[in-house]
């Protein structure tokens, strides 16, 4: 009688695998992603620059500096800033962090208003903030149980989009300011 034998590794992968259910699994994999979704976004440069990297460097002087319109004009409820943008950013950010750790949320503003609340004097703050926000978001779906991640998943996606959406804006006002050099972009 011949014996089978099936290497050591096989064997505990299978049994390792028999022991997660599909959703545990799809549940650690959708975890994996959406942190590695909300890292990309905020401070690991891929395909695209991070928010970290789009508002690291600036002035408050720079940070308050609105484009002109195309009739030559600065227009601040038409055009914004580097620093309306992320106080933007910051506000819905934060809002959603607190909706997704089960707290009441500022839901009074406008959209209009989150851009207006800029003020240079705070610019240090809201970049420290901004981080903080990100570092406790990604935390928050690191520690959450399979259940919440399936339930945080649209709106983690949500805040990456809307981010990453702004911290185009934010590099494309960058430069035109003059602030961010085309030789610092992304590199293949």
């Amino acid at each position: 009688m011949k014996t089978l034998r099936i290497p050591l590794a096989i064997i505990i992968g299978c049994l390792a695998t028999e022991a997660q259910t599909p959703s545990t699994i799809r549940a650690s994999s959708l975890r994996s992603n959406l942190v590695a979704e909300l890292r990309s976004v905020h401070d690991h440069p891929e395909w695209f620059f991070p928010l970290k990297a789009s508002v690291t460097g600036l002035t408050p002087e720079q940070a308050a500096w609105v484009p002109l319109n195309s009739d030559g004009k600065t227009n601040a409820s038409a055009n914004h800033s580097v620093g309306m943008i992320a106080t933007h950013i910051l506000f819905w950010d934060t809002d959603a962090l607190e909706q997704l750790r089960g707290h009441r949320t500022k839901g009074t503003a406008t959209n209009g208003e989150t851009f207006d609340s800029f003020s240079p004097a705070n610019w240090d703050k809201t970049v420290r903030d901004l981080d903080s926000v990100f570092t406790a978001l990604e935390e928050l779906v690191e520690r959450a149980d399979d259940s919440s991640v399936v339930a945080m998943a649209p709106m983690i996606e949500h805040i990456c989009t809307h981010t990453a959406y702004h911290t185009g804006q934010i590099f494309y006002v960058r430069k035109l300011q003059g602030t961010w050099k085309l030789d610092n972009d992304v590199k293949k």
